[in-house]
């Protein structure tokens, strides 16, 4: 047996409907906005730079807050590696130039 509904419970639903219509219209309009945009854009540059920044420190500070000497030992290490090959590689060369 069908419900037989009322031309007031029609026009009930169908502003309701328009009401759920009107308000998905504005959520859409508002997640597209150009400023909306910028804010999400800025709020994942800002979330994904605290995460980067968090994992680098990491490598240098334990739990408890101390330096971990011996991966700065190690980085101090490469750089003071580094720059004494590239000094005598400079030195070298300038010796095959005279």
């Amino acid at each position: 047996m069908a419900a037989t509904r009322t031309k007031a419970d029609i026009a009930a639903e169908i502003a309701a409907a328009r009401g759920r219509l009107a308000g998905n219209v504005e959520g859409l309009i508002n997640q597209v906005h150009p400023k909306a945009v910028v804010q999400r854009g800025i709020d994942d540059a800002r979330s994904f730079a605290a995460a980067e920044y968090a994992s680098a420190r990491s490598q240098f500070i334990d739990a408890q807050g101390a330096l971990r000497l011996d991966r700065i030992g190690l980085i101090a290490g490469a750089v003071v590696g580094t720059v004494t090959f590239l000094l005598l590689v400079r030195s070298l060369v300038g010796r095959s130039r005279a």
